[in-house]
């Protein structure tokens, strides 16, 4: 005898697989889906369902923009200073950074970093188009700002290592970041300290 509709129950699993959601959250989440009104929860499910349509990775910075766009505001924009990349793991730290309001270069996610145990290695990040980029834009400075973890210094490691000798100063973000805490979560405050005070590798 089954204790909860099949369909309470395929909401629960969908639900189980979102990051950080364990079980108990994602009987809680489905559970309060259930009591709002259905047009609630029908107008978050047509939201859900046209997500991968109305959002698309720009072709040269790789951040998220809507898919009419072409290329992101963030490297359109003649306000901002293309010789300059911040080089951030996902798309939601250039939201982190952004909020800072002290930064007016440019943006390069790399869609993850490099961890072998997860199986991602660099050829499956977008190291080569930064690589690119740094040689048609005639980029001076690389900000590397991915987080203070591991996986992080191993991709710094590995990119430093592939601009070579190219004429550009590549820099770390400040230690003001505390170490296992993702720049997505970091305040305001420590974000900017951590821009103004960035090193030289």
């Amino acid at each position: 005898m089954a204790i909860l509709p099949q369909a309470l129950v395929d909401v629960i699993e969908a639900l189980e697989r979102l990051p950080g959601v364990g079980p108990r959250t994602a009987e809680r989440y489905a559970y309060y889906l259930v009591r709002r009104e259905s047009q609630s929860t029908k107008q978050l499910g047509e939201v859900l369902k046209s997500l991968h349509e109305k959002i698309k990775y720009c072709p040269v910075t790789f951040a998220l923009i809507s898919a009419d766009q072409e290329i992101s505001d963030l490297y359109t924009d003649p306000k901002r200073d293309k010789s300059i990349i911040a080089v951030v793991a996902e798309p939601f730290d250039i939201v982190a950074l952004e909020k800072v309001g002290k930064f007016e270069g440019s943006y390069h996610v790399l869609g993850g970093l490099i961890s072998p145990l997860d199986g991602i290695g660099a050829e499956q990040l977008h190291i080569q188009e930064l690589i690119k980029r740094v040689d048609q834009d005639k980029v001076r400075e690389l900000i590397l700002a991915t987080n203070a973890s591991v996986e992080g210094e191993s991709t710094a490691l590995y990119i430093q290592q592939q601009i070579g000798n190219r004429k550009v100063a590549i820099t770390r973000l400040a230690r003001g970041l505390p170490i296992g805490v993702d720049i997505e979560y970091a305040d305001q405050i420590t974000l900017g300290r951590a821009l103004e005070g960035r090193t030289a590798l």
